[in-house]
């Protein structure tokens, strides 16, 4: 007698546990278990029923959408079927999940960081190029300018050479006049007039 009612109750709980899967399929939904050590997964939605396992905290569940008794049904990660207290279910992500987002968000702003710190030190190394070939240009159009301002100089001492060189012509031109118009004309009338005074 005790054996048939173990095997009738084995057989209803399998053809919950069916049909509850059945419908699993169609109002399916996510939630995570609370922020307890663990939690007690029944065969039904009550503490008489038998316990199939537990539930850790933060784990992620799947809401079949079936409740009864302040519990819930739902199937686990490794697709267990079972009945929890509603209370321990959350349509929030546990501290688990969490964690685990923002580690996977810090991963991801480090590598941006990284990225952007390379591309800083690349942009110092090109500064620091440009600074060298300023300077180098610089450099340049001193020595230019030095060359420029040795050029003028000498531009203006060939200047006041050629100056001074017109100058002397223009003194031996008006010295050779000089002598032609005063000297040349009385020597000629002093030998006139000596031929004179000898006829």
């Amino acid at each position: 007698m005790m054996n048939l009612k173990k095997i009738l109750l084995t057989l209803v709980c399998s053809i919950s546990v069916l049909s509850v899967a059945q419908a699993a399929e169609n109002n399916a939904s996510d939630g995570y278990i609370s922020e307890s050590l663990f939690v007690y997964m029944h065969s039904g939605a009550g503490k008489n029923y038998r316990i199939l396992g537990t539930i850790n905290s933060g784990e992620k569940v799947q809401l079949t959408g079936e409740s009864n008794n302040e519990y819930s049904q739902v199937v686990t990660e490794a697709n267990k079927t079972g009945w929890i207290e509603s209370k321990h279910v959350s349509a929030k992500p546990g501290m688990r999940y969490v964690i685990a987002d923002l580690n996977e968000k810090l991963a991801s702003l480090q590598a941006q960081g990284n990225d952007t710190a390379g591309q800083l030190e690349n942009s110092r190394g090109q500064i620091e190029s440009l600074k060298t070939e300023r300077s180098d240009l610089q450099n340049s159009i001193a020595a230019l300018n030095m060359e420029l301002a040795q050029t003028k100089s000498q531009l203006k001492n060939q200047d006041t050479d050629i100056k001074k060189q017109w100058f002397f012509n223009g003194a031996i031109v008006l010295g050779v006049g000089l002598l032609f118009g005063l000297i040349l004309p009385r020597l000629f009338s002093k030998r006139k007039s000596k031929m004179e005074n000898w006829g």
